[in-house]
């Protein structure tokens, strides 16, 4: 079977591999979209997940299937069943350090009777856009972390997939006025497609006045200014956003991290302190899997996916996905 293997620091290549023994209790997957994360980027830049490891590292882990084969004890699924997959379920951590991953024709999933690996798509929903579930997961989770009241004010910075899929889960839950931040106009003409009130250039203007604007404004201490915003969600990973967040904030409001930091960075705990902020991190999903499901079956998020390629051509794919100035979502056809 083929699988994109990493093989060490920006060393990746698509490798013709033994195809694991299909167990009883498993289902062996054809492979129909992938999506290329960030995470994905990092873990080629590293060498690895964590960095280089003895043994190759498979990568993908955003994708929808079909399944093709399933093993003799397997009872809740048949060939053809259409379906999305936790990578994380079962400790299987596909394309996260697991034995397989995504981006290759085939992979076999294990232990998919026991619930929580496998979710069925409708059949009208195009496998790129099922192919959305992850990172619709991930940018849901970040919203949840966040935890809304109704009516609530929110702030995006990072408009890449994850800030995006953040906006779309926002604007299907019913709230307005969501504003958002990136370098990338390419990105920012996306997040107004899908649903944001204002999206905003980092590099032009005063970002904080114009949020200030929509959300209003209020003091601290009656003296220092702050944006009338509610919470955050961090999803750029740049150095600088958590401190000027934390600076411009409103008493009591809450920051959900759901970006890569992959360098420590100092924080103000005094003002954190004094003004009762909330910082929390945000990891994986929603405790319910088959929401996200459930909201592409509803909403269309094709905007966000603006290039597909065939896995022969995977080399350019992750150019293109890591130039933040001409894609957002770059999807990996097998």
């Amino acid at each position: 079977m083929l699988q994109l293997r990493i093989h060490g620091p920006n060393k990746v290549s698509l490798d013709d591999v033994p195809m694991p023994e299909l167990g009883p209790r498993d289902a062996l997957l054809r492979v129909q979209a992938c999506g290329i994360c960030g995470s994905d980027l990092g873990y080629i830049a590293y060498g690895g997940v964590a960095g280089p490891r003895p043994e190759p590292t498979p990568i993908g882990h955003e994708f929808s299937a079909v399944v093709e084969r399933v093993g003799s004890d397997v009872k809740r699924y048949r060939p053809g069943a259409r379906v999305v997959v936790n990578p994380l379920a079962g400790n299987s951590m596909i394309g996260n350090g697991g034995e397989l991953g995504a981006f290759g024709p085939e992979l076999i999933v294990r232990e998919v009777d026991a619930g929580g690996a496998l979710f069925p798509i409708p059949d009208d929903l195009p496998f790129d856009r099922a192919a959305l579930a992850e990172p619709l997961g991930v940018g849901m989770h970040a919203v949840e972390r966040a935890q809304l009241a109704p009516g609530e004010k929110v702030a995006i910075f990072g408009a890449g997939p994850i800030g995006l899929m953040s906006l779309a889960a926002l604007r299907w839950r019913g709230f307005d006025d969501v504003a958002i931040v990136d370098l990338s106009d390419k990105r920012l003409s996306i997040a107004r497609e899908l649903g944001a009130t204002l999206a905003l250039n980092a590099g032009e203007g005063d970002v904080w006045g114009s949020i200030g604007e929509l959300h209003g404004t209020e003091k601290w201490l009656g003296i220092v200014p702050c944006a009338g915003t509610h919470a955050y969600i961090e999803a750029s990973g740049a150095p600088s956003v958590i401190g000027d967040i934390i600076a411009k904030a409103r008493p009591r409001a809450r920051i959900s991290v759901v970006a890569l930091h992959r360098k420590p960075e100092p924080v103000d705990f005094l003002s954190v302190m004094g003004k009762e902020i909330t910082l929390t991190g945000s990891m994986a999903y929603p405790d319910d899997y088959a929401e996200m499901v459930r909201m592409l079956s509803e909403v269309d998020l094709s905007p966000a996916i603006t290039h597909r390629f065939p896995l022969a051509r995977f080399e350019e794919a992750l150019d293109t996905a890591r130039d933040a100035s001409m894609s957002g979502k770059v999807i990996i056809e097998p």
